[in-house]
C-alpha cells in the first residue's frame, strides 16, 4: 500500500474528493487548505475585493462539498475545481453589477501593491493585460500564471479549444499593440515599421 506522502498531488486531490463525497470534512479542510492560495490568485484577477474574492471561494467549496460525488475523474481536481471558481466568480459579477450597477471589471481600482513586490516590467505587463477583455486577460492568465494547458483551459471556462486558441492569439496580437504604447516607444516602432 502507498503512504500518504509516496502520493502525487494529484492522487491525493483524488482521493480527497473521493473522502469528501463520502462526507470526509478531514479531506474537506485539507483540499480548502490545499487550493486557497492559489483561488485567491486567480480571484484576484476578476476583483480586487479581499471580501468578494472571499465570497467566492467558500461558494466554490460548497460547490465541491455538494458535488463531490459527481466528480468523476474526467480532468485533474485542479481544473474541476478551477472551474467551478469560475463560474461563481461570473456569477457573482454579474449578481454585483446589477445590485451596484458596476459596468465592468476595469471600472474597479487595481487593489493596493507593494512596491518591493512587483518589479516595473510586472506592472507594465499587469496594465497591458488589464487592456484586454476578460474572457482573453483570463485565457492568457490561466495559461502563463497558473501554467495550465488549452484543454485544461477550455474545461475551466466552459468553451471549446478553438476558442480558447482563438482568444489566446488575439490576446497576443492586443498586447504587441498594447505593451509598446504603455512603454512610451509606440511612436519609435511606428517610425521603424514605415
Amino acid at each position: 500500500m502507498m503512504s500518504a506522502s509516496a502520493k502525487s498531488p494529484k492522487e491525493s486531490d483524488v482521493d480527497r474528493v473521493i473522502a469528501i463525497a463520502a462526507g470526509s470534512r478531514v479531506a474537506f479542510e485539507e483540499l480548502y487548505l490545499a487550493y486557497h492560495r492559489r483561488l485567491a490568485r486567480f480571484l484576484f484577477r476578476f476583483t480586487p475585493r479581499y471580501e468578494n474574492v472571499e465570497e467566492i471561494i467558500n461558494d466554490t467549496f460548497m460547490t465541491v462539498w455538494q458535488s463531490a460525488g459527481g466528480f468523476r475523474n474526467a480532468s485533474r481536481v485542479s481544473t474541476w475545481i478551477f472551474g467551478i471558481a469560475y463560474r461563481t466568480a461570473l456569477k457573482s459579477l454579474r449578481r454585483q453589477r446589477h445590485h451596484t450597477a458596476a459596468s465592468s471589471l476595469d471600472d474597479h481600482p487595481e487593489p493596493a501593491i507593494d512596491p518591493g513586490a512587483e518589479t516595473e516590467v510586472q506592472d507594465w505587463l499587469a496594465h497591458g493585460l488589464n487592456r484586454l477583455p476578460p474572457d482573453q486577460r483570463l485565457t492568457l492568465e490561466l495559461a502563463y500564471h497558473m501554467g495550465h494547458s488549452l484543454e485544461e483551459i477550455a474545461a475551466i471556462t466552459d468553451t471549446p479549444v478553438g476558442t480558447v486558441k482563438a482568444r489566446m492569439h488575439h490576446a497576443r496580437r492586443k498586447l504587441r499593440r498594447h505593451l509598446p504604447a504603455l512603454d512610451g516607444t509606440a511612436h519609435e516602432l511606428a517610425t521603424e515599421d514605415k
